[in-house]
């Protein structure tokens, strides 16, 4: 900066998201505002959130410098929704509209035609396709209509991979200048020291001190397929009686998955742990990291697939994940699922047959990639330039 000079004046964006709750989505978004304060840098953020609740993340949100703003009418009410959100567009003098919703931020885009901001962004952060409504015919109809609605309205089409923004486009060639990838900034700090002992783990989950844990990290939702992972520890337990299974997290399958649990006779061989703040620990205390995400469609990018390396974790994966989390370091098998439960047993033995990966080299090899902290930053500072 020249002496004399101004510090820029940060542009003022209104990130639409569903809500601060523990998704992938909104928890990279608070570690970036987290992030950017610790860079002695300025943001002017707000999110909007599209479901009407409190959520979890909205203090902390706020305790960053950004206000929260929770619509005063549910998605479903299209019409109202939308004038709710062009009122705040509106009133809120905003130069860029970060929308999150993959397909469905073409309603948001709607809510904006003819303001004048400076930036629309439509971020693509899975390869799903969703739209939410019920009616499968609903949703083949309107897929394309707003996946053109986006392409036309938006002058930034971001992916957090190279198949989440091949996906959303549809077949369209990648634009220079409008389409970009942007991988999420991962946090290695919580992970340097996070090796307290396996011991500590195995006392306060009440599992023997010789337990070997299969750890499972996200939404307990079919997209992240975590009943597949309860076959598969069955399958692993039966060949070795010292594994048990831990899951951390939450979401629309919980009580299928402990009722898969207690049918396959494992009522003492898992727990459920819900939604953690220590989950670096439990990684570092694990033992393999498992993610059977189904192959179709795959999954855009797991983030806890890289946390699980750096906590210097062997990975359990479908071919539904893709090479785009995977560090140079990483320590895996990819299995098809259709090879059964037994099949991912076998590799799991197999894995720990070998040494354990280098959590440090990791961390390393993170420093070297998009990931980076700083550059994943700079590069969504970028985006609102």
């Amino acid at each position: 900066m020249l002496r004399g000079a101004e510090p820029a004046v940060p542009a003022r964006v209104l990130h639409v998201v569903e809500g601060l709750e523990h998704g992938a989505v909104e928890s990279w978004l608070l570690r970036m505002l987290r992030h950017s304060q610790r860079r002695g840098l300025t943001t002017d953020w707000t999110f909007y959130c599209a479901l009407d609740r409190v959520g979890a993340n909205d203090g902390q949100a706020r305790a960053l410098g950004a206000r929260v703003i929770h619509s005063p009418v549910p998605l479903g009410r299209k019409a109202a929704f939308v004038r709710a959100l062009r009122q705040e567009l509106r009133q809120g003098g905003y130069a860029v509209l970060h929308a999150h919703h993959d397909l469905v931020s073409a309603v948001y885009l709607a809510a904006a035609a003819g303001l004048p901001l400076k930036r629309r962004i439509v971020h693509a952060h899975n390869a799903d396709e969703a739209v939410p409504t019920p009616n499968r015919l609903k949703q083949r109809i309107l897929r394309e209509p707003m996946r053109r609605t986006c392409l036309m309205l938006a002058d930034r089409i971001v992916g957090n991979s190279h198949l989440s923004l091949q996906t959303f486009l549809g077949g369209q060639r990648c634009r220079g200048g409008r389409d970009s990838i942007l991988y999420y900034g991962v946090d290695p700090t919580p992970f340097c020291g996070a090796q307290a002992g396996k011991d500590t783990l195995r006392r306060e989950l009440d599992l023997p001190a010789d337990a070997r844990i299969l750890l499972f990290a996200g939404r307990l939702v079919p997209e992240k397929n975590p009943l597949f992972a309860v076959d598969a520890l069955a399958a692993l337990h039966a060949r070795d009686s010292r594994v048990s299974g831990v899951f951390v997290g939450d979401g629309a399958l919980a009580l299928a998955v402990r009722e898969r649990a207690i049918a396959k006779g494992l009522e003492d061989a898992v727990r459920f742990l819900g939604w953690r703040g220590d989950v670096p620990r439990i990684m570092a205390g694990s033992d393999w990291f498992i993610l059977p995400h189904p192959e179709q469609p795959s999954e855009g990018f797991g983030i806890a697939v890289v946390e699980a390396q750096l906590a210097g974790l062997p990975l359990l994966l479908s071919l539904g994940v893709t090479d785009a989390p995977l560090l140079p370091t990483a320590s895996f098998r990819r299995l098809p699922l259709s090879a059964g439960p037994d099949a991912w047993a076998v590799a799991a033995v197999d894995l720990a047959g070998g040494p354990r990966p280098s959590a440090r080299d990791a961390i390393r090899a993170l420093a070297e990639s998009p990931m980076e902290m700083d550059r994943a930053l700079d590069a969504l500072l970028a985006l609102h330039a």
